[in-house]
């Protein structure tokens, strides 16, 4: 190991470092593709920022090693020469090389515990780190995302589920048979669906998918009657509302897709009470996918991440337990966390597109002043200290709810992942993936499925579009 002095020496050195993902055997995306690499080699250090690339060999990576050496990247597992190292996921905590600038999905500016002694070892060897989630443009939104291909994988891996479906999965709504009801009309729909099965007036098998779009204006209500519901109001002071969703939505969705940013001061989506409430009084609710893996977060239930290969859980409202099985009672519950992974290939292509324009910043930087804003305001770090916008992730640490984090901005990111591999036939086929268009205004969607083994029994589907909160400036 080099001495301290040299190791300085190494932040803003112009050699980037692509990291070997380990933390999770599905990881197949990279942060940048061969191409991508090619790029910033060939138009030179003066131009780009980037005089080097070393590439850890990996036998899983979506693009192999002999490609990136092709490109004029080095490949080798000895990345003390890498100012700055690039990757999609945390790396192992004894992988860290001190006084480096790393950037990749942390998961700790909400102070999650489990990612604390992560930071805690960033912290202590001197780590500059840079959040891809936390780099955003004008009007706090994102620029750097996978938010589409999660969408995508979602769908595929529900329409699998479903027996062999959201701005990604509403590439795929838009292609199936499908009519927009409003909010207010959920009930009498609902009333009408659960007639007909019960009353089996209609011998006709009807294909067909409801959308529904919902604000946050059908989530929570003003707790003074007099009042009425202020948007803006409610991310000032979300403590002046009560939630309602689980009395306007929940009665009438069979699957709950939720992608939606939260934190303590924020009322719950669903709560474990909730959930117990609605079961003994009927609820449809069969299956649940949280997309942001907030664990114990909106969906208060949801106490595990998941894998790929094993993406479900069951709980068991009526005894508050968990399962690992899905044959009995409850609830299935799914939160895989690299959903994106599944498109790895495209999803690198389109990551690496992005991320390639902000390489030479953070490659050539020695100091953080030095950095664009967009790119300054990511930095949860900066040579081992926490930065000013994020000093509040010790007071976050001590539990305090009452403290409050950032202002909240919204902007959409994919809608993702459904479940339920819960029927014995297939009720539709895979559909072809086109690119959707993005709606700030459409946060929810209900989705209705008719199940093929009973023509007049329907699941509903409820996915939810993404909020994101960033720093003082997601």
């Amino acid at each position: 190991m080099n001495s301290s002095s040299d190791e300085k020496s190494k932040l803003g050195n112009g050699v980037v470092g692509i990291q070997a993902e380990t933390v999770n055997k599905w990881e197949r995306r990279t942060p940048l593709t061969p191409l991508h690499c090619a790029r910033l080699l060939h138009g030179g250090k003066d131009k780009t920022g980037v005089s080097r690339i070393v590439v850890q060999p990996s036998g899983k990576r979506i693009h192999h090693d002999a490609l990136y050496e092709d490109m004029g990247c080095e490949v080798s597992d000895d990345l003390s020469d890498c100012g700055l190292i690039v990757g999609i996921k945390q790396p192992e905590p004894d992988m860290i090389l001190p006084e480096r600038t790393y950037a990749f999905f942390s998961h700790t500016h909400k102070a999650q515990k489990e990612n604390m002694p992560f930071l805690d070892k960033i912290l202590s060897e001197g780590v500059t780190l840079c959040d891809y989630e936390l780099i955003v443009g004008d009007h706090a939104k994102r620029l750097l995302a996978f938010g589409k291909y999660a969408g995508r994988a979602g769908l595929v891996d529900v329409l699998h589920g479903l027996g062999q479906i959201s701005l990604g999965a509403q590439e795929i709504f838009e292609l199936l048979p499908h009519t927009f009801v409003e909010p207010s009309q959920l009930p009498e729909l609902f009333v009408k669906d659960k007639g007909i099965c019960q009353n089996r007036k209609s011998t006709k098998r009807v294909y067909q998918v409801y959308g529904c779009i919902i604000t946050s204006q059908d989530m929570v209500e003003h707790k003074d009657p007099s009042k009425s519901f202020d948007k803006a109001d409610y991310y000032a002071h979300p403590e002046h509302y009560n939630p309602f969703f689980h009395k306007k939505i929940s009665p009438y969705m069979s699957v709950l897709v939720n992608c939606i940013y939260w934190e303590k001061r924020f009322p719950r989506l669903i709560s474990t009470k909730q959930i117990q409430d609605l079961t003994t009084k009927g609820c449809p609710l069969v299956g649940i996918c949280d997309i942001s893996c907030d664990i114990g977060g909106s969906t208060e239930f949801l106490n595990r991440a998941t894998l790929i290969d094993t993406p479900f859980f069951r709980f068991n409202p009526s005894n508050n337990s968990f399962h690992d099985d899905m044959d009995g009672d409850g609830v299935i519950c799914m939160a895989v966390e690299i959903l994106p992974t599944e498109f790895a290939k495209e999803a690198s292509q389109h990551f690496g597109d992005i991320l390639s324009e902000f390489v030479g910043s953070l490659a050539s930087m020695t100091e953080i002043a030095d950095l664009p804003d967009h790119l300054k305001r990511a930095c949860i770090s900066y040579k081992g200290e926490l930065t000013s916008l994020y000093a509040y992730i010790p007071r976050m640490r001590k539990s305090n709810p009452e403290y409050v984090l950032f202002p909240l901005s919204l902007h959409i990111c994919a809608l993702s992942e459904m479940i339920m591999p819960l029927l014995c036939k297939p009720c539709f086929c895979l559909c072809p993936l086109l690119t959707a268009k993005r709606d700030k205004r459409k946060y929810w969607w209900i989705l209705r499925f008719p199940i093929t083994q009973n023509r007049h029994t329907y699941w509903w589907i409820l996915m939810k579009l993404r909020f994101s909160k960033i720093g003082k400036q997601e």
